[in-house]
């Protein structure tokens, strides 16, 4: 090695000790424990309609253990998704929607894998394998060789599944590569209205995974310098509050952050801020959403999904014990919530009377059982997502918005979402 190089060696070396770490000090351990209680019930709800790969993850990097349930349901999901997404690869309709939508799953099913020291292996993994590649090649075409187009899923569901690919030391070609870090480089088409924190992180615990692989040598400096990039959106999203985004993008921000210390971007203050931040959403029960717990377990933990490069299966865990509930003995409590759809013609408005507690799924449910009102659904990452309102489908780049009147947009979903006495929820569809 010449002088200089020996000085550049020395240089990144001097900037690495300089780095400004993200650590998360250790938390109340039953606040820990009352957070990985909520995800037993769910392990329990072992239909493919119900399961979700992203509680197994949560529930390995979280140093919490449910013994017999995490093998039964990791055994489910491998019997289950294993025969859906071969199906899928047996079909020749390739360009399905659904199927591509469901690439997140079979993404995290990978990670699932991972968190169990798994490699995909044999035929039936290599056709998995193939499967998810396949997506990302059909998702890069869809963006264009110019950019101007959009992924047909998500830049989530891309970010995602070259992370799930990475972590099974799976080469995805530069140029699949190339698209995320076009994206990012320039915030191309990032935002898709909701969800830019958590497509960020996403993006970069990907880069994260795929620089310490060093499965794609030639894109080394614009991984790392991509990488920096996500660091600093994400820190400029923060709340005063301290959350990234929102208390909900938080966790996943949090694992970026955590795994990717970059020279000169100040992390310690703001980790610290959106600990507290964290603490005082969970002290308010904030986290109903099995997707949000998973993904926040790990980071409660020191971990990261980056972590899953080299997972370590032999370190202790806690055992999880369900929680006692005891039952309540008072009358539930009728609240009156106005469901307004202004969409469509004629606009609906509407008030539906639900138990206190119930969630605007819960409120959908009731305003169709009393006619006049129809929706449709869609399983999602994060739970059932909203794809059709009296008879109107979301067409390509638009969702519908959940609004608390006036106008106040709803950081949760249907199915967590639990509204109060006397609002009202409108249902607006947008465009992105």
């Amino acid at each position: 090695m010449g002088h200089l190089g020996t000085l550049l060696f020395l240089l990144l070396g001097a900037l690495e000790a300089l780095a400004d770490v993200c650590n998360i000090p250790e938390v109340d351990s039953e606040l820990v424990q009352s957070l990985g209680q909520r995800l037993l019930p769910w392990m329990d709800q072992l239909s493919l309609e119900h399961m979700n790969p992203s509680l197994y993850v949560g529930l390995r990097l979280s140093g919490l253990e449910a013994r017999d349930k995490e093998a039964l349901y990791l055994h489910s999901l491998k019997l289950d998704y294993q025969q859906r997404f071969l199906g899928f690869a047996s079909s020749d309709d390739n360009s399905d929607l659904q199927a591509k939508s469901s690439m997140g799953q079979l993404a995290l099913y990978m990670l699932a894998l991972r968190a169990n020291c798994e490699f995909v292996r044999g035929q039936k993994g290599d056709r998995l394998v193939s499967q998810l590649k396949r997506f990302l090649e059909d998702e890069k075409r869809a963006i264009g060789h110019n950019h101007k187009g959009y992924p047909r899923t998500s830049y989530y569901q891309y970010g995602l599944s070259i992370l799930a690919l990475c972590v099974h030391q799976k080469r995805v070609h530069d140029s699949v590569v190339g698209k995320l870090l076009y994206a990012v480089e320039h915030d191309h088409r990032l935002h898709q209205g909701h969800r830019s924190v958590d497509t960020v992180a996403m993006a970069g615990l990907a880069f994260t995974c795929l620089e310490r692989s060093n499965l794609n040598p030639d894109l080394r400096n614009r991984l790392l310098l991509a990488t920096r990039t996500v660091q600093e959106r994400i820190l400029r999203a923060q709340t005063p509050e301290g959350h990234f985004g929102n208390v909900y993008s938080t966790p996943l921000a949090l694992q970026l952050l955590m795994s990717s210390p970059v020279p000169g971007v100040e992390l310690g203050t703001a980790c610290l801020n959106a600990r507290s931040a964290l603490l005082t959403s969970l002290q308010h029960t904030a986290f109903q959403n099995v997707l949000m717990i998973s993904q926040l377990l790990p980071v409660l933990n020191h971990k990261s999904y980056v972590d899953l490069i080299s997972p370590d299966c032999l370190a202790p865990r806690v055992m999880l014990e369900p929680a006692t509930v005891t039952p309540s003995q008072k009358v539930p409590e009728i609240i009156h919530v106005m469901l307004e759809v202004p969409s469509v013609w004629p606009p609906y408005s509407h008030s539906i009377s639900v138990p206190a507690g119930s969630s605007l799924e819960d409120v959908l449910k009731k305003a169709q059982e009393l006619e006049g009102f129809t929706y449709g659904t869609q399983a999602s990452l994060s739970g059932p997502y909203l794809t059709s309102v009296m008879g109107k489908e979301v067409g390509e780049h638009e969702f519908w918005q959940l609004i608390r009147a006036p106008n106040t947009p709803l950081q949760q979903g249907i199915a967590d979402y639990r509204p109060k006495d006397g609002e009202t929820i409108e249902l607006r569809l947008v465009f992105w």
